[in-house]
């Protein structure tokens, strides 16, 4: 007789929801919720009746009572043992606030004093028929605007194959001049932006026998965005596994043919952060394009033939004049120069491959 095999039970677990522990409840986010609440209320209170005036000491009431409300929270929850953990949680966030506030008050700065003169004809005029006292309806930083998409276009050109290539060099290669190569890199990155424009001027406007145009300022400024995107990009390329180098040759493929089809592509996430990040170390440079472009009033799309104009210029030169429309035309030139930056980064991300 045959022994009667038993029916496995197969259970369905695809309508079970994972278990997530260090997600807190909705009570317990209500609890939190009230304790910053009740440090709001009560800060005000605690100024009134102390010496600690102005918003520097309700701040720091606010960070003293919120500490005090997480500490008794925390040993009301899970007892003593909770507080060293709610003590290092607290500073952690405090820390993280005190980082977080400066770009904060920049953002909001920015934004509250530049929107006042940001109108249509910002983006589709130029200030060469208008003073820069002129109402906020007339002249524009179209010229500006040009001017410094064109420079961080030259620049980023120039730079980004050679900073790339010295990664490359620095982390694939390892030649015998790879210590001569990471000294200069480092000791670039400390070169200050006026003597990048200072050098620029000597050899090309003054030695050569040049003009000042943006091609100048464009130098100049790809002499301070090359160390920023080869440094970035070396310590990318360390982080891709040796594994998939290895992988590669013994698939067939040369050591050229592996750096370009597999480290590359692996790396590309954080390439594109590291033009980004050189991007941004330029985009807003004003002393270098002092010496280099010197500025103008008239939109100019030719790189090498008159001085230009760009956004850290345009806003310098209206900020010195001293007129209260001119000072908020300059605040204006300031926040459409982040504009074009959150742009910039956003069409980077995209073209990373980032899905989010």
């Amino acid at each position: 007789m045959s022994a009667q095999v038993p029916e496995l039970e197969v259970r369905d677990f695809s309508s079970v929801s994972p278990q997530k522990p260090w997600k807190l409840s909705p009570r317990e986010v209500a609890i939190n919720a009230s304790t910053i609440l009740i440090a709001l209320i009560l800060s005000p209170i605690i100024v009134q009746v102390t010496p600690l005036k102005g918003k520097l000491g309700l701040v720091l009431t606010f960070i003293l009572v919120a500490m005090v409300g997480n500490i008794v929270l925390s040993f009301l929850r899970q007892g003593v043992q909770a507080i060293g953990n709610s003590i290092a949680s607290t500073f952690i966030y405090l820390a993280a606030g005190l980082v977080l506030l400066p770009v904060a008050s920049i953002f909001f700065t920015v934004i509250m004093r530049g929107y006042h003169a940001l109108r249509i004809n910002t983006f589709t005029q130029d200030m060469s028929v208008t003073q820069s006292d002129g109402p906020y309806t007339e002249g524009g930083a179209l010229h500006a605007i040009l001017g410094t998409l064109m420079l961080v276009l030259i620049a980023s050109l120039i730079s980004v194959p050679i900073g790339i290539l010295t990664a490359l060099y620095l982390t694939e290669v390892k030649g015998r001049a790879e210590g001569l190569i990471r000294f200069l890199v480092q000791a670039m990155s400390g070169v200050p932006s006026i003597v990048a424009g200072l050098f620029i001027y000597s050899v090309l406007i003054v030695g050569a026998g040049g003009h000042y145009s943006g091609f100048a300022g464009a130098l100049s400024l790809s002499i301070l965005m090359l160390p920023t995107v080869a440094r970035t990009a070396e310590e990318v390329l360390k982080l891709i596994p040796r594994d998939l180098r290895e992988a590669g040759v013994a698939l067939g493929g040369t050591q050229w043919r592996t750096v370009v089809m597999v480290v590359v592509p692996a790396a590309r996430s954080g390439i594109v952060t590291a033009i980004i990040l050189g991007v941004a170390r330029v985009a807003g440079e004003t002393a270098p394009l002092l010496l280099t472009i010197l500025g103008s009033t008239t939109t100019h799309l030719n790189p090498t033939d008159a001085p230009i104009s760009a956004l850290p210029l345009y806003t310098f030169n209206l900020l010195r004049t001293g007129l209260n429309v001119a000072i908020d035309r300059a605040w204006t030139g300031a926040l459409v120069l982040m504009i074009l930056v959150l742009i910039l980064f956003v069409l980077a991300r995209l073209a990373s491959g980032r899905k989010k």
